[in-house]
């Protein structure tokens, strides 16, 4: 299923990227960061304590989606023109960019309104001492429980095996 939301925005990946750094400013952000690569972006930011993470993974230029198309009369597959497939894929960087916006946002005016708290908006986000985010360490015990039908130890040092237990 393809993503419905911004798909056909106008707005630059840059000036998403800004709003997001003005939003987290508007809400108390005491930090922030931005870097990127071939295969994803992240945004990190500080604020109410935490450490904020999110990585948006990016779609490859070389997708079918961006470098073909079919032709329905015929049934062929026709190669757009490099121009054309750049074109399509920075519509779909700028449209995840515009979600990811839309997603802090969100979050933020859910914790400012009362809704809900930071740590529960951001939970999966939010870095951990040894720089990994709570949502990396916490899916494997959640896929776990689900798995064996048994929850994982509350103090997992404090659990089978140890002798002091």
């Amino acid at each position: 299923m393809s993503p419905t939301y911004a798909k056909t925005t106008t707005v630059t990946v840059e000036s998403s990227r800004a709003e997001i750094e003005r939003t987290l400013t508007r809400y108390g952000a005491t930090h922030f960061a931005y870097g990127w690569n071939p295969d994803a972006a992240m945004v990190e930011f500080a604020a109410q304590g935490r450490r904020v993470r999110f990585v948006l993974p990016m779609p490859d230029r070389d997708d079918p989606q961006f470098t073909t198309y079919r032709r329905s009369k015929y049934g062929t597959t026709v190669h757009r023109t490099d121009e054309a497939a750049h074109k399509l894929w920075d519509q779909a960087c700028r449209q995840r960019w515009r979600a990811l916006s839309l997603v802090i946002k969100a979050k933020l005016e859910a914790v400012e309104a009362g809704i809900s708290e930071f740590e529960s908006e951001f939970l999966a986000n939010i870095v951990l001492p040894d720089g990994s985010t709570a949502g990396s360490w916490l899916r494997p015990q959640i896929a776990e429980a689900y798995e064996s039908g048994k929850m994982p130890p509350m103090l997992p040092a404090l659990g089978a095996g140890n002798p002091d237990c």
